[in-house]
């Protein structure tokens, strides 16, 4: 949720500071607003002009930006931000903050901020590691500043990992998730995603192109809005990277339908978005099928319908939202689906609409309820996710207010 938002970003003398770009680039993405205030040492590493280039502002470094008089406020700055992050955050600036020493422009503003202050360390392993440099982080987080350091990987378990600056696109992760209204705090949410493999022998399936990236979406959309995310879901190559997503990995429609039907009773809500299939065969040879003969024969029966078994033990304090990815008549198949399956909504998905649908990481949807149909322009699918989730909230007595 960082459109609109005005970030102030602190820059100090660190090799990492290169990586400032990178985190500008990705604030501006989002929407964001972003004005760099850059300590002395910090412009012998990055210069100013690249910094002002890719902001559209002037950077600013010192009190006095000309001989005339004119100076830049640091009280100001720290009205008009939405938050501060200084990115890279040296020992020495850490110290400085930590006491109140207050010997350069990015240190004054910091001491004027209103808003949030985001810190993210960069260091070697020795200065990183001085009882110093640990005080001074923790008089930081006393006093509320957020500290931004690697908490998992292989390198932050590993002593090289240890002071290295976070990776610019986690620390815009967590500025903009600080920012996300937690509107679905205290809530346990099931999500399916991606596609389900049925298996015709040890080495071929039936299958189809769903690549999981709307449901990572959905699933990343609703952790970051405080929700507790059950995601079950099939073989994938894309991941959620939030730690309030668990992951329940399968991999036929069989196994997510027993996954599925355990956890619904726990939650609040299930959001339905993966390509189940409605077909597996009857039997699973159980060695490679060898080519012989000009024909093969495979004889289907049906899978368990997981929408419907949910509505069917679906509570009045629960809600059910299902996908329908339709190719003829659309509205009124997704309509028949929405009453069958006793869903609350469903969102409807077209393979005639150019970057929508399997594999792409844009979409356009059609939410239909009982109440009314809502159709939405082509969206990133993060985007989509918002408004989807957008419109369960909307749905009480689901919704949070209590």
């Amino acid at each position: 949720m960082l459109n609109g938002k005005k970030i102030v970003l602190g820059i100090t003398g660190s090799i990492a500071a290169y990586k400032a770009c990178l985190i500008i680039r990705g604030l501006i993405k989002r929407g964001a607003e972003v004005q760099v205030v850059i300590t002395p040492a910090g412009k012998e590493f990055i210069t100013p002009i690249t910094l002002s280039a890719l902001t559209s502002k002037p950077v600013i470094s010192d009190f006095f930006s000309q001989r005339d008089g004119t100076w830049h406020s640091h009280v100001d700055l720290g009205l008009w931000a939405d938050a501060m992050l200084v990115a890279p955050a040296t020992a020495s600036t850490i110290g400085k903050m930590a006491h109140g020493i207050a010997d350069n422009m990015l240190i004054t503003t910091y001491l004027s901020m209103k808003a949030p202050v985001f810190v993210a360390p960069a260091m070697d392993l020795d200065m990183y590691a001085h009882p110093s440099t640990q005080e001074n982080l923790d008089i930081l987080r006393q006093r509320g500043n957020h500290i931004i350091e690697p908490q998992s990987g292989e390198l932050a378990s590993h002593l090289v990992g240890k002071g290295r600056m976070e990776e610019p696109e986690e620390i815009i992760r967590v500025l903009d998730e600080h920012f996300y209204e937690k509107d679905l705090q205290g809530k346990r949410i099931l999500l399916t995603a991606g596609p389900t493999y049925e298996r015709i022998d040890p080495v071929r399936f039936i299958g189809n192109y769903s690549t999981g990236k709307m449901g990572v979406a959905l699933a990343e959309e609703c952790a970051k809005r405080g929700a507790e995310v059950e995601l079950v879901c099939g073989p994938m190559q894309v991941h959620p990277q939030h730690g309030n997503i668990r992951i329940t990995p399968v991999e036929s429609a069989q196994q997510m339908y027993e996954a599925a039907t355990q956890l619904y009773p726990t939650c609040h809500a299930g959001i339905l978005c993966a390509a189940v299939a409605d077909f597996t065969p009857q039997t699973t040879a159980t060695q490679k099928i060898k080519r012989e003969g000009e024909e093969l024969t495979l004889r289907l029966k049906p899978t368990q319908d997981i929408a419907q078994a949910l509505g069917q033990m679906k509570r009045n304090d629960q809600r059910l939202v299902g996908f329908a990815l339709e190719t003829t008549n659309e509205s009124e198949h997704a309509r028949e689906k929405l009453r069958k399956k006793n869903l609350d909504f469903i969102v409807l998905n077209s393979l005639r609409d150019t970057g929508a649908g399997f594999g792409h990481d844009t979409n356009k949807v059609t939410i239909i309820s009982t109440q009314e149909t809502v159709a939405y322009e082509l969206k990133s699918k993060q985007e989509v996710a918002r408004d989807i989730i957008d419109t369960l909230i909307s749905s009480l007595p689901f919704g949070v207010q209590q």
